[in-house]
C-alpha cells in the first residue's frame, strides 16, 4: 500500500472507483508475480494474438447511471443506495434533477445540512439505466461508434458500481423490476452457480446486447476482479458468521472478531477503503474461491444460458488490472478465449509503457486504456512550457509506443483522452498549465475542485475547443482503437472525479445554466446545451475513419516534423489506399509542401484546396489545426 495519507474526501472519492496512483503506483499494488509466458503464444495468420475487428473499433465510453434515463419507474430509492460512500444515512434525499446546475444544492440536499460538497455529488443519482442505452444506441451508431465499453453494470450500491455487491447480476436499478429481481436474486446460492437465475435486469442487458450487435456495434463489460463491494454477498455473509463463513479465504482478513480474544474484525480494503474489501491472494492471483466465482461470472456474460457467444459481450475491460497477479490473468485469458477466440481484453493499467509490456506479451490482454497516448498528445498539443514537447519529440515518443509490443498490439489499445477516471478534455484544456497529465498522481489532485480551490470550472470557449477539434483529428487518423467518453463529443466539460460524471447532455432535456461555483458562489451563466458544431466534427472524422480502411489498419510512416512551424505529419498505406495526416499545432496558418508521387490529392476535412506544381503539392491548414488527404 502506499505510504500516503487519506484525507476523508480522498477516501470517499476512491471509494467512488476513483483512481489515485501516486508516482511509484507499484508499491501499493505489488509487482512482485511472474510475468513469463506459460508456453507458446497462440497466433492468427497474421502472426498476431489480438482480434482482427478490434483494429477497426471506435469506441464509445458509457457510464450508465449518468447516459440516459429510460425508465423512471426503475429509479433508485434510498434504501438502495445504503452501503455507498458517503456512509452516513441521509435525512432527506430524492432521485436528482437531470437538467439541474451541477454545483447547485438541491432543497433535499440542503435539508441534510452537510457542508462537504463530495459527500452530496457521492449521494447523487439520476436514474440513469440500461434501457437508456438501448434508447440511445440509434444515436451511437449515427456517431459511427461500433464498439460500446461500459463502466461496471453489475449490481452494487454505488452511482459507479465499482463496489460490486456480486458480478453475476445487473444491478436491479438497471432494469424494470428492482423488487422483483431483488426476491428472486435471494432465493439463489451465490456459491452455485447452477442456483443462479435470470434476473429482468439481466434480461435487459442480454436485449442490449441483441440490439447493439444488431447495429454492427460491439459491446464488452467492465471486469472489477480485484475486489469487491462491503454489500456483496460474500463479505456480508463473512462479516456475519466470521471464520465460519465459507467466504472466510476469499478476503484478505486479518483478524476476526473475537471477544475472548479481544480482536475485532479487521481486513484489507483496497487503498485502505472499508467500502472496498480485497480478494485475497496467493502467487498466482486470486486464491481458489473468487476464482472460481470470476470464472463462472465471466462464462455467464459471454455464452449467456449456453446459447452460444453470439448473445454474449464481446470482451472486457478490466480495472485496477494491475493489483492482480499476472498468474491469474493468464488463466483467466485462457478461459476467456476458450469460450470466445475473438473476445477483446483490454485493462487499465496507468504505468510508464515499458511497465505495461508485460502485460501485453500475447498470454494476458490484447490492448490497454492507452493513457500514455493521452499524456503525449497533451504534451504536443496542450501544454505550455516547462511541460511541452516539439514535432520532433512528439514523433519520438510515439515511436517508442509503436514498437514497444508485439505484432498488432498497437493497432488495439484504446486510444483516449477523457474517462470517468481523468478531467474532460475540454476543462482540461481550460486549465492547461496547472500541471503534466503524465504525472498522474499529483495531476490527479490538480484536476480535482476538491483538491485545487484554483481550477477553473468554467465552460471551454470557442479558442479552446478549436484545441479538442484538433487532438480529434489526431485521434481517429493515428494508429490504435480510438475512444471517447461519453458526452465529449456534445461539449460536455468537468473536473476529475466526481465532476466528470455530470449527467449526458440532451437536446430534449431542459438543463439549468451552470452559475454556481462549488464553494456555493455564483459565476457568469455557462449554458449547457449539445454543441452541434463540435458534434459533428466528431461524427465527421469517426466516418471518415470508418470509410477509410487505411486509417485502420495501414502502416505508418513520418512524413514531416517541422518544430519551428509546429508542424506534424504522418501517411497510413494499407493495399492500394493512401491517406497523408498534416497536423498544425502553431497559432498561425502554415504552408505545407509534400511530395506528390505522381497522384492526385484531395483533402477530406474541408476540401482544403491543393495546388500542383511539377512532383509537388502544396497547401495552407489554419492554425490549430489539421488535413487529412486522400490519394485518388
Amino acid at each position: 500500500m502506499l505510504n500516503i495519507k487519506l484525507t476523508p474526501v480522498m477516501a470517499g472519492l476512491l471509494a467512488a472507483g476513483t483512481l489515485f496512483y501516486a508516482t511509484a503506483a507499484a508499491a501499493f499494488c505489488p509487482q512482485t508475480s511472474d510475468a513469463t509466458p506459460k508456453g507458446p503464444i497462440a497466433l492468427n495468420e497474421q502472426g498476431e494474438f489480438v482480434p482482427g475487428w478490434a483494429k477497426s473499433a471506435v469506441w464509445y465510453q458509457v457510464f450508465p447511471e449518468r447516459f440516459r434515463d429510460g425508465d423512471a419507474s426503475n429509479n433508485p430509492t434510498v434504501a438502495d443506495i445504503a452501503g455507498a460512500d458517503p456512509v452516513e444515512e441521509p435525512k432527506v434525499w430524492q432521485v436528482h434533477p437531470w437538467g439541474s446546475d451541477w454545483y447547485k444544492l438541491q432543497p433535499y440536499e440542503v435539508s441534510n445540512g452537510e457542508p462537504e460538497l463530495w459527500k452530496h455529488l457521492l449521494r447523487r443519482r439520476y436514474g440513469g439505466d440500461l434501457q437508456g442505452v438501448i434508447d440511445k444506441l440509434d444515436y451511437i451508431k449515427d456517431m459511427g461508434f461500433n464498439a460500446i465499453y461500459l463502466n461496471p453494470v453489475f449490481d452494487a450500491p454505488s452511482l459507479h458500481k465499482y463496489d460490486g455487491a456480486s458480478f453475476h447480476h445487473i444491478d436491479p436499478n438497471f432494469g424494470p423490476d428492482p423488487d422483483g429481481d431483488r426476491a428472486l436474486m435471494a432465493k439463489e446460492n451465490p456459491l452455485d452457480p447452477s442456483t443462479w437465475v435470470w434476473t429482468k435486469a439481466d434480461e435487459l442487458a442480454l436485449e442490449l446486447i441483441k440490439q447493439a450487435k444488431q447495429r454492427g456495434i460491439r459491446v464488452i463489460f467492465d471486469g472489477v476482479f480485484n475486489h469487491m463491494g462491503a454489500n456483496s454477498f460474500a463479505f456480508q455473509h463473512l462479516k456475519q458468521h466470521q471464520q465460519n463463513s465459507p467466504y472466510k479465504d476469499w478476503f484478505t482478513v486479518h483478524s476476526f472478531k473475537d471477544e475472548k480474544a479481544g480482536t475485532e474484525f479487521s481486513y484489507e480494503g483496497w487503498f485502505g477503503v472499508p467500502s472496498l474489501p480485497e480478494f485475497k491472494e496467493d502467487g498466482n492471483g486470486l486464491v481458489q474461491g473468487p476464482r472460481d466465482y470470476v470464472f463462472a461470472a465471466t462464462e455467464r456474460w459471454m455464452n449467456p444460458k449456453g446459447k452460444g457467444t453470439e448473445y454474449g459481450i464481446d470482451g472486457w475491460r478490466l480495472d485496477v488490472a494491475f493489483c492482480v497477479a499476472h498468474g491469474f490473468w493468464k488463466d483467466w485469458r485462457g478461459h476467456v478465449k476458450t469460450l470466445n477466440p475473438q473476445a477483446y481484453i483490454t485493462a487499465e493499467i496507468v504505468m510508464p509503457p515499458e511497465l505495461v509490456k508485460p502485460y501485453l506479451q500475447g498470454d494476458e490482454f490484447d490492448g490497454e486504456m492507452n493513457y500514455n497516448f493521452a499524456f503525449t498528445a497533451a504534451e504536443f498539443m496542450f501544454n505550455p512550457p516547462p511541460h511541452n514537447i516539439n514535432a520532433t519529440e512528439f514523433d519520438a515518443k510515439l515511436r517508442e509506443m509503436r514498437g514497444l509490443y508485439p505484432k498488432g498490439v498497437a493497432y488495439v489499445t484504446q486510444n483516449l483522452f477523457g474517462s470517468h477516471d481523468s478531467n474532460r478534455i475540454g476543462s482540461h484544456i481550460v486549465n492547461r498549465g496547472i500541471g503534466n497529465f503524465r504525472d498522474w498522481g499529483d495531476y490527479f489532485q490538480l484536476s480535482q475542485v476538491g483538491s485545487n480551490p484554483d481550477y477553473n470550472v468554467r465552460k471551454p470557449n470557442d479558442e479552446e475547443l478549436r484545441l479538442q477539434k484538433l487532438f480529434v483529428i489526431f485521434q481517429m487518423t493515428y494508429v490504435g482503437a480510438p475512444m471517447v467518453y461519453y458526452g465529449d463529443e456534445v461539449g460536455m466539460w468537468g473536473a476529475n472525479d466526481p465532476d466528470d460524471r455530470k449527467p449526458m447532455i440532451w437536446e430534449d432535456i431542459k438543463y439549468e445554466d451552470e452559475v454556481t461555483n462549488p464553494d456555493g458562489s455564483k459565476r457568469p451563466a455557462d449554458k449547457v446545451a449539445v454543441n452541434k458544431t463540435l458534434q459533428q466534427h466528431y461524427r465527421k472524422l469517426i466516418q471518415l475513419r470508418n470509410r477509410l480502411p487505411a486509417l485502420q489498419l495501414g502502416d505508418f510512416t513520418t512524413l514531416l516534423t517541422d518544430n519551428d512551424k509546429a508542424l506534424y505529419g504522418f501517411e497510413r498505406h494499407y493495399q492500394q489506399q493512401r491517406v497523408r495526416v498534416i497536423l498544425n499545432n502553431s497559432d498561425k496558418p502554415q504552408q505545407v509542401t509534400l511530395n506528390r508521387d505522381q497522384l492526385n490529392w484531395q483533402e477530406q476535412i474541408d476540401q482544403l484546396p491543393v495546388t500542383v506544381s511539377g512532383d509537388k503539392i502544396r497547401l495552407t491548414i489554419p492554425a490549430k489545426w489539421g488535413a487529412v488527404l486522400l490519394a485518388q
